[in-house]
């Protein structure tokens, strides 16, 4: 049920809507360059000093499947190609020449120019039952992200899968978790490690652990269903005493092995050891903040105290975390974009918390991978009934319920536009919201956040991903910094996009935007500093389609975008 659905979305969407000695600089494409940073166009398109180093940083562009993915412009090689920028996941594949099987509108990376590492690897998608999956070997090549580059980063060459992410307007994943969370740097490391034991004396047990020990966490789909059965190893201290511990190697590994950006961070490549983003919206009233993702550095204009800083989890090893290395045993690592959550308010009321996972601390997961929000079924079910309507998640799009979730003592509310989605073809009247059940987290068997707040949310602030020191975090742990961009008349615009969505056919506008290779400058910015995107409907350089003006293209777009809430609110999985 879960495939057929997103297949056949899919189409649907894609009809209506197409009519260190390792770092060195690329000067491909015009991104906007700073001393300290680059910074990249997006489109979907406690305060503590960060330090500065003495580094790289860059700006890049994002494209945007109808708010339902972002994606950016990676060179893998000799091809320049779009994937789906994913803070909720670590790994890098990109589908090969060699899958005959994948359908895709956009270059494919050419299997002949992978260098073969020998491994092969499995990524799997969903649950237990069902899901898809990218299958292909673990190679090496040349990959560049806006003005930075890395030699001999590893990487998947899918040959085979069933994703939809080709439908999708991409080649494949571009994951910004951190390296315990990468089944690909597992791999690598393991065989790494297989091949040094050989050359020194490692107890067996040093080796197996890896396979053996702890296999608690899952790569999730694009919609970030919590995972049931989990796959991922991370290394534990129970290791026999007179064994060689494996965790210097681990964290030295993380230089040369680990995801793109990991390696730039354990190598000092950046001036600051970050990623910000800021999503557009491109649905129900076209404009908001200009997407960009910036690299090294905050944005221009946006300063480190305008922001609200919250700490990323640690995982325990009785949690599955990475055990502490010796010279620092309390270490706690982080293992995805994970904050601590106060409470969750709508309409200024605070919910009860979910009564399904009493012993487990509130916590949500951001995510650029995910297109809804998506939270405990108890806590969801009772927002549906105060929502009113008819009690199934239907209510009057005229009614600007907001949804505000409290990170560090602040509210970061969901604005309105970003909330609600149309139900019914030619009529704004009434509207459902970007919300769904996801699984409950259990101790000791994957992740522990309750919530994961995708682009709904993620359009409604700027976002720092902070990963400090990934190898000893206590001195300088992981966070994330938030910065509300919801506006004080958000209530009004969207009284003002259903009055124009009215004019005009009773339905709202989409589009959808290729990703730029060039930096793009905002019409103007906010209060806080924040650029801001044109509402323009015309196209422009970084591939804007206008707004859809006929009532047939309309009806179309409708009905995708009707089906794919169907395909979501029933819990049935992602776009993968």
């Amino acid at each position: 049920m879960r495939r057929l659905c997103w297949l056949i979305w899919l189409p649907l969407y894609v009809l209506a809507a197409s009519s260190s000695s390792d770092v060195r600089l690329l000067q491909t494409y015009p991104q906007e360059r700073t001393k300290g940073g680059l910074h990249v166009p997006l489109l979907r398109r406690q305060s503590s000093k960060l330090p500065k180093r003495d580094g790289e940083s860059t700006v890049i562009g994002l494209g945007d499947f109808g708010d339902v993915t972002y994606n950016v412009l990676v060179k893998i090689g000799g091809i320049e190609t779009p994937l789906i920028l994913d803070t909720g996941s670590s790994d890098l594949w990109v589908i090969s020449d060699a899958c005959t099987k994948c359908a895709s509108t956009v270059p494919l990376y050419p299997q002949a120019s992978l260098q073969s590492t020998g491994l092969d690897v499995a990524l799997y998608y969903g649950d237990s039952s069902t899901g898809t999956h990218a299958i292909g070997p673990i190679g090496k090549d040349v990959v560049g992200l806006g003005d930075l580059t890395l030699q001999n980063q590893y990487f998947a060459a899918v040959n085979d899968t069933n994703t939809s992410v080709g439908e999708a307007g991409s080649a494949g994943i571009f994951g910004l978790g951190f390296a315990v969370n990468s089944i690909i740097w597992r791999k690598a490391f393991e065989a790494n490690l297989s091949t040094a034991s050989q050359k020194r004396t490692v107890h067996k047990p040093a080796v197996r652990s890896l396979r053996d020990i702890a296999l608690r966490f899952f790569p999730r789909n694009i919609s970030f269903q919590q995972a049931r059965h989990p796959v991922i190893s991370f290394i534990k201290s129970h290791l026999p005493r007179q064994s060689v511990s494996v965790i210097p190697e681990v964290l030295a590994s993380f230089s040369s092995i680990g995801p793109f950006i990991d390696r730039l961070v354990a190598q000092n490549a950046l001036v600051a050891p970050m990623v910000t983003i800021a999503l557009q919206r491109d649905a129900i009233d076209i404009g908001g903040n200009l997407g960009v993702l910036s690299i090294g550095e905050l944005p221009s204009g946006v300063t480190n105290e305008s922001l609200t800083w919250v700490p990323v989890r640690g995982y325990p090893t009785t949690q599955g975390g990475l055990a502490a290395p010796a010279d620092s045993p309390d270490e706690l690592y982080p293992v995805t974009w994970e904050i601590p959550l106060d409470d969750v308010y709508l309409d200024g009321i605070k919910l009860a918390r979910s009564a399904l996972t009493p012993k487990i601390s509130l916590s949500a997961l951001l995510d650029t991978g995910n297109s809804i929000i998506r939270g405990p079924s108890d806590v969801v079910h009772a927002i549906l009934t105060q929502l009113g309507g008819d009690g199934k998640g239907n209510f009057p799009c005229s009614d600007a319920h907001t949804l505000a979730f409290e990170f560090g003592g602040k509210m970061f509310p969901v604005d309105p536009r970003d909330f609600i989605q149309q139900s019914y073809n030619d009529s704004v009247t009434t509207c459902s919201p970007t919300l769904a059940v996801t699984d409950s987290p259990q101790v000791g068997s994957g992740y522990l956040y309750s919530w994961s707040l995708g682009d709904p949310f993620l359009k409604s602030v700027l976002s720092s991903f902070y990963y400090g020191n990934i190898s000893y975090p206590s001195q300088d742990p992981a966070r994330i910094g938030l910065m509300s961009t919801v506006p004080s008349d958000a209530s009004t615009a969207l009284m003002s996009a259903i009055a124009v969505a009215t004019a005009n056919g009773g339905n709202f506008p989409v589009t959808s935007n290729s990703a730029p290779s060039a930096t793009q400058t905002g019409a103007s910015t906010n209060s806080l500093g924040v650029a801001q995107a044109s509402s323009s409907s015309t196209p422009s350089t970084n591939g804007v389609l206008p707004r859809l003006p006929s009532v047939n293209m309309s009806m179309a777009m409708q009905v995708v975008f009707l089906v794919g809430f169907w395909c979501a609110h029933w819990n049935v999985g992602g776009i993968f």
